[in-house]
């Protein structure tokens, strides 16, 4: 996936935002700017490239705005939302999507089980995409009610994703897991994508 210059000038503005706001409040415990490249920003363009034909997606703890953010950046036409539970995190959020002038994206305070009995967002979105928010049964029940009929969760896991591949979650979806390898450090990421059975 090509980065635009414009692209990557939005990226350095928000990873500068993210360091300066990280001396405040804790939104990443990756600090110094090339792992902050890598870990954050690489692996989320990453996630974005492999993503179909979604118009709205939502980012499930997206914490310092990962991945949704640089998905965002990479597909200007998605439409976008980015729920967490910390109020100082979404202020962050806010914060970033002004800065960068971005449009039909959305930061929501809220606990994703409450957000659950949202009319709004439930049976909405073509994607749900989380990084390492919560072992994968977990987040896939906590994702599925904001799922369209044909939509699809996308879990980005380090090793052992695998494992995470329950029996139950087996009987509810089909599962497809792409790797890809982080450039420097050359560590190994998995994106399980999970479509329901019908």
């Amino acid at each position: 996936m090509k980065v635009s210059e414009d692209q990557a000038e939005q990226m350095m503005l928000h990873a500068k935002e993210l360091m300066a706001w990280n001396k405040k409040i804790n939104l990443t415990a990756i600090k110094a700017p090339l792992p902050v490249a890598e870990k954050h920003f690489i692996d989320s363009i990453a996630a974005a490239s492999f993503l179909e034909n979604e118009q709205f997606l939502m980012d499930i703890g997206s914490g310092g705005g990962f991945p949704g953010i640089p998905i965002k950046i990479m597909n200007p036409s998605l439409t976008v939302v980015l729920v967490d539970s910390s109020r100082k995190k979404v202020n962050f959020l806010k914060h970033v999507i002004r800065l960068l002038h971005l449009k039909n994206i959305e930061a929501i305070h809220s606990r994703v089980e409450d957000l659950q009995k949202n009319e709004p967002y439930t049976n909405k979105f073509d994607a749900v995409v989380s990084r390492a928010f919560t072992e994968l049964s977990g987040f896939v029940d906590l994702a599925d009610p904001f799922l369209s009929k044909t939509g699809k969760i996308y879990a980005m896991k380090g090793n052992h994703a695998d494992q995470e591949i329950t029996p139950g979650i087996l009987k509810r979806y089909h599962i497809e897991t792409v790797h890809y390898q982080l450039p420097f450090e050359k560590s190994h990421r998995y994106v399980i994508k999970l479509s329901r059975k019908s």
